[in-house]
């Protein structure tokens, strides 16, 4: 579910410390330079970029720039290649089926463990040439007046790649703003933590 979308799940975060004018000037140049690269060619099992808000397809920002007023929105875009482990052992069967066979052939009564591993990653890789990679997208936006940004997904593998991306992008550190965070940054640290120890309340009753 994306920011267009009529529900979804989000994640807030806030950059820590300054944010530089340059940085900003930058912002067009330096999601080209981590954009997305397709791999639908190669045997590769994943890849990861930003595109274009508008259009995932776009990682030249040919549709529409990420400026939106005081706002920047783009996309991260991940690809991710699987092979059914099914369908993996099943060629693995074949293809140890096939070396036993040629090594009866030659006297011989086994395949050694070095064999098998090169096998085994030789179907895989083969498996995975013919396999095409499933794109997902996660919409995220910056206000930069306030520096909050909002992604759209809460899955914590998908969060920490956008964080070290972002990281690496523009050379600025996020902060989850999750209401344990928040509650520690307003309370102090303190009393931030004696909240974790709250016990619910049941409000209603029998009577």
């Amino acid at each position: 579910m994306g920011l267009l979308a009529a529900s979804g799940g989000f994640t807030r975060y806030r950059i820590v410390g300054d944010v530089k004018d340059d940085i900003l000037r930058e912002a067009p140049d330096r999601l080209k330079k981590y954009a997305f690269v397709d791999i639908d060619g190669t045997a590769d099992e994943r890849s990861f970029g930003w595109v274009a808000f508008e259009d995932y397809l776009d990682t030249e920002w040919r549709t529409a720039p990420p400026e939106k007023g005081h706002y920047l929105a783009f996309s991260l875009r991940l690809d991710t290649r699987r092979v059914s482990p099914a369908v993996l052992k099943k060629h693995l069967r074949l293809a140890l089926d096939q070396e036993k066979e040629h090594n009866q052939a030659a006297g011989k009564n086994f395949v050694s463990k070095d064999r098998k591993k090169e096998i085994a990653e030789r179907v895989k890789l083969h498996l995975m040439s013919r396999s095409l990679p499933i794109p997902a997208v996660f919409e995220a936006i910056w206000n930069t007046m306030d520096h909050v940004i909002w992604l759209c997904t809460t899955n914590g593998k998908v969060q920490t790649l956008f964080e070290d991306l972002f990281t690496m992008t523009f050379e600025l550190h996020l902060e989850p703003q999750t209401p344990a965070f928040l509650a520690e940054r307003i309370l102090g640290v303190e009393r931030g933590l004696a909240i974790e120890h709250v016990e619910p309340s049941a409000f209603g009753g029998n009577g």
